[in-house]
């Protein structure tokens, strides 16, 4: 077998061949002459010899991926920080450059089961790309939501409470556009009620929209206009990203369309979250266990042994951050659809654990039930559940 390591980064990438006879080392660029020297490197080697490992580092190696499946190489992505602690194993010399990276890579080959990873250009790269766009767009909106808050605890601060709602709807946009200010709002017509009534599908009810009106006239907010300008502003930048989350979203889904998976039919699961599941892991199919898949979320606990001490510390959450945060938050949905899951987050309550505690527990086993219906290529049946 011929081991060969890529460190990629963003501008040239290096590579480290090891054959049984002669080891080379070379740097190529990250551009399609760079590419086609790589190719011509490879040629001496057959495909099915060689075993090509390079580590995952975000998008600044998806060109050279897409390039390698392409020409019909196989490769398997590893967690860099795999790499370092086999590398501190190797020697206690600090010597960290980009080619002995690549020959670093060459070694932790050969200590591996190697479980080749295609990468699916399309699907999965795009998936990926679009759930975190859309993590950062929410959290882009999140601090216009806490701008707008801010603002009215200054000229409306009874309006929060009141709306008693999770960021901010479309009613409460539209009404803070359009009256802004709590004296123009306790003007209202009763026009405008027939307006809101109907923005808000009737969930605005007239008793609630003469209650605002006298809070508004009764405030002990003060209105200043530099308060209202970035009230108006921090508005149309919400609304300017509410309406890109819904076009990805709507990408996203439109991809999941063209992607056979399983997950979805555990009740409470949307197509958003099985998204991020599914691009975050990749080909669920090079997980031999569950236990592969917590630890890739992070969900695994920090275990300490020394002697006849053994514990068990913190979540190590290492890995995808946006992978364990959708695990735990959609444990929180599926509780409710799933009484089974409900009765496992239950029992874990039961034992003195905190909320968020017995959160991560339930995530855990839905963990293991995603691996067994992906690997199985079932859908869910709560009846298999113990």
């Amino acid at each position: 077998m011929n081991y060969i390591g890529i460190d990629i980064s963003k501008y040239k990438h290096d590579c480290f061949i090891a054959t049984e006879t002669i080891n080379h080392q070379f740097s190529f660029e990250n551009s399609q002459s760079g590419f086609k020297e790589l190719l011509r490197y490879f040629k001496p080697y057959l495909k099915q010899e060689m075993i090509i490992g390079l580590e995952a580092t975000g998008h600044y190696g998806e060109n050279l991926k897409s390039f390698l499946t392409f020409h019909g190489y196989s490769f398997m992505e590893i967690n860099p920080f795999l790499v370092k602690k086999f590398g501190e194993a190797q020697s206690l010399r600090k010597t960290k450059t980009d080619k002995k990276d690549a020959q670093m890579i060459s070694s932790y080959m050969r200590s591996v089961d190697y479980k080749a990873y295609h990468h699916q250009s399309y699907h999965i790269s795009a998936l990926k790309s679009l759930t975190r766009l859309r993590s950062k767009l929410i959290s882009m909106r999140t601090k216009h939501y806490n701008m707008i808050t801010k603002v009215l605890d200054v000229i409306f601060p009874e309006y929060k409470p009141f709306m008693h709602e999770q960021g901010y709807s479309e009613i409460s946009l539209y009404l803070l556009k359009r009256f802004s200010s709590p004296d123009r709002i306790a003007k209202m017509k009763e026009n405008h009620f027939e307006t809101l009534r109907k923005l808000s599908r009737g969930k605005f009810n007239y008793p609630k929209f003469v209650k605002l009106k006298a809070l508004a006239s009764q405030t002990i907010g003060v209105t200043q206009d530099h308060q209202l300008f970035k009230l108006k502003t921090s508005i149309s930048y919400v609304e300017m990203i509410n309406q890109d989350i819904d076009e990805t979203e709507k990408q996203i889904t439109a991809l999941m369309d063209q992607y056979p998976t399983y997950i979805q039919t555990i009740k409470g699961i949307g197509v958003i979250s099985a998204a991020i599941i599914i691009c975050e892991y990749g080909d669920i199919s090079l997980f031999s266990n569950p236990a592969e898949m917590l630890s890739y979320a992070g969900l695994d606990s920090s275990i300490k042994q020394s002697g006849t001490m053994s514990s068990t510390g913190k979540l190590v959450k290492r890995g995808s951050k946006y992978l364990r945060a959708t695990l735990i938050n959609i444990c929180q949905t599926v509780m409710i659809y799933n009484p089974v899951f409900y009765a496992y987050y239950d029992k874990k309550k039961q034992e003195g654990k905190h909320h968020r505690v017995a959160l991560v527990h339930l995530a855990k086993k839905l963990i293991r039930v995603i691996h067994h219906i992906e690997a199985n290529k079932e859908d869910f049946d709560s009846k298999k559940l113990k």
